[in-house]
This record gives C-alpha cells, sequence and structure tokens, in this order.
C-alpha cells in the first residue's frame, strides 16, 4: 500500500490527461489522413482552399508533436525519480480488458 502511494504522488497529474490526448490524438490524425488525402485532390484547383487544408495538417501534427515532448518529459520525470508506473494506472488510459474476463462477440 505504501509503495501505491509513493508511486502515485511522483506522477505527474497532467501525465494522464498527455497520455490520453496524445493516444487519441495520434488515431484521429492517421484517420484523417485517409480523408484528407482525396480531399486534396478534389480541391487542388483553388491554391488559397488547398493552403488553408495544408496549415490544419500542420497544425495538428505540430499539437501532436508537442504532445510528444510533454509526454517524453512526463515519462523522464517519472523515471528520474526512481518509481514505476502501476499496471493499474496503464489500464485506466488503454482500457484493456481485465484478465479473466471474455469479450463477447455478438
Amino acid at each position: 500500500m505504501r509503495d501505491k502511494l509513493r508511486s502515485d504522488s511522483t506522477i505527474p497529474a497532467w501525465l494522464r490527461f498527455v497520455l490520453i490526448a496524445d493516444r487519441s490524438g495520434s488515431a484521429a490524425y492517421i484517420g484523417a489522413g485517409f480523408f484528407f488525402a482525396p480531399v486534396l485532390i478534389v480541391v487542388s484547383p483553388w491554391p488559397a482552399l488547398t493552403a488553408v487544408l495544408w496549415g490544419v495538417i500542420a497544425v495538428a501534427g505540430l499539437w501532436l508533436g508537442l504532445l510528444g515532448i510533454a509526454m517524453a518529459t512526463g515519462l523522464a520525470m517519472v523515471l528520474r525519480s526512481n518509481t514505476e508506473i502501476p499496471e493499474d494506472y496503464w489500464h485506466s488510459i488503454i482500457d484493456y480488458p481485465v484478465a479473466g474476463q471474455r469479450l463477447s462477440r455478438q
């Protein structure tokens, strides 16, 4: 119990948000790539609109890059404090199924 309190107190509070935002943002960025590729082909006759779309792609990529830097910083802070992030923490972020629980396929 004492180890759990020690490890939870050394994990920055904002790291959970950054990990979740990076995971969902990366998935959305990849998914949006399938949408933007044909859209860029369709709007290529209009250079201003094409530039706006490239700007949206660039800003989203920059945001993911900043999240990556924040994630690396937070994880480095945890490593530097010589603690381990418990499995429950990762399970709460990634939503792994509980061991022994069967997935229903309907």
